[in-house]
């Protein structure tokens, strides 16, 4: 089973339109197809930002998927590592997806360094179709 961490742009997106290639990632992880992997740090950004006013996603919506993750999801700590980024604030998703051994999935790889685990959604699930034929 493929082990991901998904940054809160993906989250947002699948929360927003589950036909979404970000959608279908949260589907194969309701379905335990894949593992995610977050830290408690992960958790409280993907609280943060499902709470923004203008992204007008319900209370109920933001409990249960929060919920499901918990549920779900593999709580991690993460690894602490010294690899420059361009944006600090997605240090947590790098690092506890190098812990986790994890593909970070990513609508923002410019954000990371092009290194192999760093993937787009489209990616992630092409990967996950050719190695599991989901």
């Amino acid at each position: 089973m493929k082990k991901a961490v998904i940054d809160t742009n993906v989250l947002v997106s699948a929360t927003l339109s589950s036909e979404s290639n970000p959608g279908r990632i949260l589907d194969l992880i309701a379905k335990k197809k894949i593992q995610m992997h977050y830290s408690v740090g992960i958790l409280d950004e993907y609280r943060r930002v499902l709470a923004y006013k203008k992204l007008n996603i319900l209370i109920q919506t933001q409990e249960k998927t929060i919920a499901a993750i918990e549920e779900l999801g593999v709580l991690c700590g993460p690894g602490i590592s010294d690899t420059p980024l361009p944006d600090e604030s997605d240090r947590i998703f790098y690092d506890t997806a190098k812990e986790s051994d994890a593909i970070l999935v990513t609508g923002n790889t410019k954000h990371y360094p092009a290194e192999p685990f760093i993937m787009t959604p489209a990616d992630f699930l092409s990967l996950i179709k050719t190695e599991e034929n989901l």
